[in-house]
């Protein structure tokens, strides 16, 4: 047969296959030129972008887990504007869809990083990352609260003409409530899942493994959660759903389609193999061929459940 096609749409922005590098895995883009060949690449989503820069966590800020990796790198980065008269001139070199991951400690906070942005070029969009303590409500994560999330997203919606990708937390009881209450706010993908908040020992100094104390787990260990979550957002809005968590391999981003993802993004497979990103997308390319598949987008949701969906 023919090669696959991976070409994809996601929130009306054309994406050469659905591969996408995570934030904060991939630095602000450019730090990753002639490490990753572009070409086979889908989008970039940069290093989280604040008010302000931010020194980040005290180190050591990774430990490496038998199954996967924490970090607590503290959300380091060197703000808005310095990234918009810096860094993203130079993005208009990579020919990737480029999206900006935007935090805050309030509303306040990720509406004026947005309004920052709105007027620089050379974006697709924004993904939220709602994992951060709203210190306005007494440290309320936005990710836990569903009138907190939407306020949030409805916030920034009102300022955007980009589409905004809400980052959801794993670390909830039930991710449905926030994916829909995220969709009903105007947001125009979810993506899922950010890490899960870890404790690593060292048993002899008795002390954590991160500066910080917790930080938070990623990698190979929690695909399967991941791909649970992932399903089950799906499932329960009509946006489209980024799917992340433990993506090595092109079966591994298949497998988040299948469950009802519309593109992947890869991050802790870049520690290891700087080259993930586009290695992934080339074996999605290849499993594609062996299954005689012709176009990515018909695996999205095929999921046979049978009778364990009773």
């Amino acid at each position: 047969m023919n090669q696959p096609n991976l070409a994809t749409e996601l929130c009306g922005i054309a994406l050469k296959n659905p591969v996408i590098a995570a934030s904060g895995t991939c630095a602000y883009g450019i730090e990753m030129d002639g490490l990753l060949d572009w070409n086979d690449v889908g989008g970039i989503v940069v290093k989280g972008l604040s008010r302000e820069p931010m020194p980040g966590n005290p180190p050591p800020r990774l430990w490496e887990t038998r199954s996967g990796m924490m970090n607590s790198i503290g959300l380091q980065n060197i703000g808005v504007r310095s990234f918009v008269s810096v860094k993203l001139p130079q993005l208009s070199n990579i020919p990737v869809a480029v999206f900006a991951n935007v935090f805050g400690y309030a509303i306040e906070d990720y509406c004026e990083v947005v309004r920052v942005l709105e007027d620089a070029p050379g974006l697709a969009g924004y993904e939220l990352n709602v994992s951060c303590p709203n210190t306005r409500h007494g440290g309320i994560f936005f990710s836990s609260d569903p009138a907190l999330l939407a306020d949030l997203v409805g916030s920034v919606a009102r300022l955007s003409k980009r589409p905004i990708i809400v980052k959801l937390s794993p670390n909830v009881a039930s991710v449905k409530p926030l994916a829909q209450a995220a969709e009903d706010a105007g947001a125009s993908a979810v993506s899922l899942v950010n890490t899960f908040i870890a404790l690593a020992i060292d048993a002899r100094t008795r002390k954590p493994r991160i500066g910080a104390g917790f930080g938070g787990l990623s990698g190979p260990g929690i695909k399967p959660i991941a791909l649970r979550m992932v399903y089950e957002a799906a499932q329960s809005v009509r946006i489209p759903v980024i799917g992340l968590g433990g993506i090595a391999s092109g079966e591994d981003a298949a497998e988040f389609l299948i469950a009802g993802a519309t593109a992947v993004e890869v991050g802790t497979a870049s520690f290891f193999d700087p080259s993930a990103v586009a290695r992934v997308a080339r074996e999605l390319r290849q499993f594609l061929k062996q299954q005689r598949i012709a176009d990515v987008t018909d695996l999205v949701g095929t999921i046979d459940m049978g009778e364990s969906k009773k």
